[in-house]
C-alpha cells in the first residue's frame, strides 16, 4: 500500500538503484534513484524527502561531500550511507559529521525495510512530540494578555524578561487584573514551558488543608488520609508552582513556607523523609505585602523570598486605550462559542464598555460581553443588551460621570473622523462652535500620529 513517505537512493551502481527501487515500491514508498551526487544535490531541496539512501563512493562528488551539503541546506532529513566492507570505519567516523545510520553492502530486503520503517517511525514521533508541543503552547493563549497601551506593553517586556531566568516573581494587582494568566505567561515563555505548572489558590483551599495541600501526606497521617497523597510542591517540580492570593495565608503557613524555601526541601505531613523542592515559584496578591510586614501580619523573609522581581498589572480603568481591543477579542470568542453571527459593539455600546470603571477588571468585561452575546437579538451589541450593571452607572451617574461620558463620545467621534470638524459637529448633531468648545471644555488631546 502507497504511504506519502519519499525516499531518495543515490547510487552509481544501476542494480543497487534497481534493487533498492523494487524493495521501496513493494513496501509501499515513493522512491526516486539517481546516479550520481550532483543530480541529488540539484533535487534535494525540490522536495521534504523522508529519508535520503546515500553510497558514500561514487564518481564526482563523493558520498561524504554530498552528505556535508545536505545537512548544510536541511539537517533534519536523514541521511543513511551504503558503505562496501572496506569503507565501515569510514561510515561510523561520518556518524559524528551528521550520517543517520550506515548499511554495508550487499544489502536485503529485510535490512532495508527495517532501516526505513525505523527512520519513518523515529519522524512519527518527532512530529507528534512537535504537536504535543504546539497544542500546550496554544493552551497559553491568555484572554488577559492583550492590551496596546504603554502599561500592557511595559508588562509585556517585563514578562519577557523575567522569563528568561528562573527567580521567584510576585505579581501585584487588583482582583480580575489577570494575575493567573501573567503568571502562565511567564511559565510557558520559560525553560520549564514543558514541564507542569501548578496553582496553589489560598483563596480556595480550606485553612485546615492548607498544610496537606501544599506539601501532601502520607497514609494514616490524619484521620480521614486513607491513601498517600502528592502536595503542590511536589506536583510542580521541576515546572512552575503559583501561590495565588499569598497575602491570605496564615502565620503557620507562612512559617512552612518559609523554611521549605529556605532549605529547598519539605516533609509530607505525617512523614520524615525530605523531599527537594525543585520549581519556579511565582506568588499574586491583591493585598499590600509591605503594609501586611509593617503591621506584623506577613513575614518579612517570607516576603523577600517571593519578591526576586515584581510585576505590577495597572486595574482596567487606567488602561481605557485597551478595553476596545479585550472586548472585541471577547465577542468574537462567545460569538464562536454560541454560533452566532454577531458583527460588533455599536458606537454606543463600546462607548460605555470605555466609561464604565470595571471594579471586576478584565473578568468583569468578559463575562459582561458573554452575557451580552447570549442575550443579542441582532447583528450588534447595544447599550440595551449590555449587563444592567453598565446601563445602571449610566442612568444613574453623577453629573461628573455624564461629563466623562460626553468626552468619550465626542473623542471617538473626532477619531473616527480624522478630526474632521464639520463631519464630526454633524455625527454629533451639534454645530461647529459647540464642538470647539466641548474640545476645549474636555481638554481633548488630537492624537499624535506615529
Amino acid at each position: 500500500m502507497e504511504t506519502d513517505a519519499y525516499i531518495m537512493v543515490v547510487d552509481d551502481e544501476s542494480s543497487v538503484r534497481e534493487a533498492l527501487s523494487n524493495w521501496m515500491r513493494q513496501l509501499g514508498f515513493k522512491v526516486t534513484t539517481l546516479e550520481n551526487g550532483e543530480a541529488a544535490l540539484k533535487l534535494y531541496n525540490e522536495r521534504q524527502w523522508n529519508t535520503v539512501f546515500l553510497d558514500m563512493t561514487m564518481p564526482g562528488i563523493s558520498g561524504l561531500e554530498v552528505m556535508a551539503k545536505m545537512r548544510e541546506q536541511n539537517p533534519s532529513i536523514p541521511v543513511i550511507l551504503l558503505a562496501d566492507s572496506g569503507n565501515v570505519a569510514k561510515a561510523v567516523k561520518a556518524l559524528d559529521n551528521g550520517a543517520s545510520d550506515y548499511m554495508v553492502k550487499p544489502l536485503t530486503m529485510e535490512e532495508v525495510s527495517h532501516f526505513v520503517r525505523r527512520v519513518l517511525a523515529f519522524q512519527e514521533l518527532e512530529q507528534e512530540v512537535t504537536r504535543l508541543k504546539q497544542r500546550m503552547d496554544a493552551m497559553y493563549e491568555f484572554d488577559e494578555m492583550m492590551g496596546r497601551s504603554p502599561a500592557m506593553r511595559a508588562i509585556f517586556e517585563k514578562v519577557n524578561e523575567v522569563a528568561q531566568g528562573d527567580g521567584s516573581v510576585l505579581i501585584r494587582g487588583e482582583p480580575g487584573t489577570g494575575k493567573e494568566s501573567i503568571a502562565r505567561s511567564i511559565h510557558a515563555r520559560s525553560a520549564r514551558r514543558y514541564m507542569p505548572f501548578v496553582i496553589a489558590s489560598f483563596g480556595a483551599i480550606p485553612m485546615a488543608l492548607l498544610e496537606s495541600e501544599l506539601f501532601g501526606h502520607e497514609k494514616g497521617a490524619f484521620t480521614g488520609a486513607a491513601f498517600t497523597k502528592k502536595g503542590r510542591f511536589e506536583l510542580a517540580h521541576k515546572g512552575t508552582l503559583l501561590l495565588d492570593a499569598i497575602g491570605r495565608i496564615t502565620p503557620k503557613t507562612q512559617l512552612d513556607l518559609t523554611l521549605a524555601l529556605n532549605e529547598k526541601s519539605f516533609r509530607r505531613v505525617g512523614g520524615t523523609q525530605l523531599i527537594k523542592f525543585d520549581a519556579r515559584l511565582i506568588a499574586a496578591t491583591s493585598k499590600n505585602l509591605e503594609y501586611l510586614v509593617e503591621a506584623k501580619q506577613f513575614r518579612e523573609d517570607l516576603l523577600q523570598h517571593l519578591n526576586s522581581s515584581t510585576i505590577i498589572i495597572p486595574p482596567l480603568r487606567e488602561r481605557i486605550d485597551d478595553i476596545p481591543l479585550l472586548a472585541e477579542h471577547f465577542l468574537q470568542k462567545y460569538v464562536t462559542k454560541t454560533n452566532k453571527r454577531i458583527r460588533r459593539f455599536n458606537p454606543a455600546a463600546m462607548d460605555l464598555l470605555r466609561v464604565y470603571p470595571w471594579p471586576g477588571n478584565v473578568r468583569e468585561l468578559k463575562n459582561a460581553v458573554e452575557r451580552s452575546v447570549i442575550q443579542a437579538e441582532s447583528d450588534e451589541i447595544t447599550p440595551d443588551e449590555l449587563p444592567f450593571t453598565l446601563r445602571g452607572y449610566l442612568e444613574n451617574a453623577a453629573t461628573k460621570s455624564i461629563k466623562e461620558w460626553e468626552k468619550v463620545h465626542i473623542s471617538r467621534v473626532l477619531n473616527e473622523n480624522d478630526w474632521n470638524i464639520s463631519k464630526s459637529a454633524k455625527d454629533l448633531k451639534i454645530d461647529r462652535v459647540t464642538l470647539y468648545n466641548k474640545i476645549k471644555k474636555y481638554k481633548i488631546d488630537r492624537p499624535k500620529k506615529a
